[in-house]
C-alpha cells in the first residue's frame, strides 16, 4: 500500500513539473546563471565608497589628469580590448551601460571643462554617428558588437579630482569628479603624430556604484586577486600627469609652459604644493629654527648642562684646599698644652712615685 501511495505522489509531482511554462523555466535558468556568474566578495556592492564632498570645504584644489593605459597602474583599464571570459574593460562597460541607458553621458566641450547640464546630454546614438561605431537599430533599440567597438582605440582617460581638507571631520581626501575616455588615433608608430578625441564625460558619482561591479585584476602575479574599478579610483591606484590646474585665467599648463622640461617642473610644483598643505595641516612641516632661536635655547640648556661640571669643580677646590699649607697666625694658634688638657681627665703613661 505504501508502494502505490509513493508511486501516486512522484507521478503529480513529474505532472506538476511539466506543466511548467516554457517562459518561467527560462526565467529561472536565466536568474540561475546570473546567481552563479555574479562576483562574490566584498567588491560586489550597489553602493559607492567614497564620500561625498561637502559644499561648505575650508580647503580645495581641482586637478586634472590624463591617465595613459600603457603605464602599468592604468592597464587594468584598459585590458582585455575585447569581453572575454566575463571580463571587459573600463570603456566597454560605460557604453553598454550607455546603451542600456543606465548612466548619463556629457559632450566635450572645446574648452575641456564638464559641464553637466540637461542641455549638453549626448545620447549613444549620437556618439556613434560621430565616431562611425557601427550598429543596428532594431524596434528602437541599438545593437553594437562589441568587437565594432573602438576600445583598442582608447588609450588615454581625462580625469578631474578634487583635494580638500574637510573641517567637519577634520580629513584630507581627494575625489574623482569626473572621467572622459578618449580616441588615440594616428600613425605614431611609423613617425606619424596621434590625435586625441576626447569621447563624453560621466560624472563619477553616478557611475560609481556600477563601477562597484565592474571587477579588474589587481595583480599580475596573483591572478585570483580582483579590485573593484570603485575601490580602483577611490583608493587613488591610477597614475596621471597633470595637465591643467583650475584658475582664474582657465589656462592650461602648456598655454604657458612652452617646453616640456618647463612642463615637468610645473607639475612638479604643484604635486609638492599639494603635499605641503597636507603636511602643513597634520603639523608635519618641518621648522627651520633662526641662528637667534638657536641661541637663545643653547643659553637656556646650558645651566642645566653645566651643573655637574660645577660640582666636579668644588670638589677639586676642596681637595686642593686640604693639601694647601695652612697660615699661622697668633690670634687662632693653640697652645701645646692642648694635648695635656684634652687627656687631664685620663692618661695611659706611668707615673712614678
Amino acid at each position: 500500500m505504501k508502494r502505490y501511495i509513493l508511486l501516486l505522489i512522484a507521478t503529480f509531482t513529474i505532472a506538476t513539473l511539466s506543466a511548467q511554462p516554457p517562459k518561467r523555466r527560462a526565467e529561472d535558468a536565466a536568474r540561475s546563471a546570473a546567481t552563479r556568474n555574479a562576483p562574490t566578495g566584498v567588491s560586489y556592492r550597489d553602493f559607492p565608497t567614497a564620500q561625498a564632498m561637502p559644499q561648505d570645504v575650508a580647503w580645495r584644489r581641482d586637478l586634472y589628469r590624463v591617465l595613459n593605459l600603457k603605464k602599468d597602474a592604468n592597464a587594468v583599464l584598459y585590458y582585455p580590448t575585447t569581453p572575454q571570459d566575463g571580463r571587459e574593460n573600463l570603456f566597454t562597460y560605460l557604453f553598454h551601460l550607455l546603451l542600456r541607458r543606465q548612466i548619463k553621458a556629457y559632450d566635450y566641450k572645446l574648452d575641456g571643462n564638464e559641464d553637466f547640464s540637461a542641455a549638453n546630454e549626448v545620447t549613444a546614438r549620437t556618439l556613434m554617428d560621430r565616431y562611425h561605431i557601427y550598429y543596428e537599430a532594431k524596434d528602437g533599440h541599438l545593437r553594437v558588437n562589441d568587437a565594432d567597438l573602438p576600445s583598442e582605440d582608447v588609450k588615454l582617460y581625462y580625469l578631474k579630482e578634487s583635494t580638500y581638507y574637510d573641517q567637519h571631520t577634520a580629513t584630507f581626501r581627494t575625489k574623482v569628479v569626473a572621467i572622459c575616455p578618449v580616441i588615440v588615433r594616428g600613425d605614431s608608430e611609423f613617425g606619424g603624430t596621434d590625435q586625441n578625441y576626447p569621447m563624453f564625460w560621466v560624472r563619477f558619482d553616478e557611475v560609481a556604484p556600477k563601477l562597484g561591479k565592474l571587477m579588474l585584476m589587481e595583480s599580475n602575479y596573483n591572478n585570483a586577486a580582483t579590485l573593484s574599478a570603485d575601490d580602483y579610483f577611490t583608493l587613488g591606484r591610477y597614475e596621471g600627469d597633470i595637465y591643467k590646474a583650475v584658475n582664474l585665467q582657465d589656462r592650461l599648463l602648456s598655454n604657458y609652459c612652452p617646453s616640456d622640461s618647463d612642463m615637468h617642473r610645473e607639475q612638479a610644483r604643484i604635486e609638492k604644493q599639494l603635499k605641503d598643505v597636507r603636511k602643513g595641516v597634520w603639523g608635519e612641516e618641518p621648522v627651520v629654527k633662526k641662528p637667534e632661536a638657536a641661541a637663545t635655547d643653547t643659553a637656556a640648556v646650558a645651566p642645566e648642562a653645566a651643573a655637574p661640571k660645577r660640582r666636579i669643580t668644588a670638589r677639586r677646590r676642596t681637595t686642593t684646599r686640604t693639601k694647601s699649607p695652612k697660615v699661622s697666625t697668633p690670634s687662632t694658634k693653640e697652645p701645646k698644652s692642648s694635648k695635656t688638657t684634652k687627656a687631664a681627665g685620663f692618661s695611659v703613661r706611668r707615673q712614678r712615685h
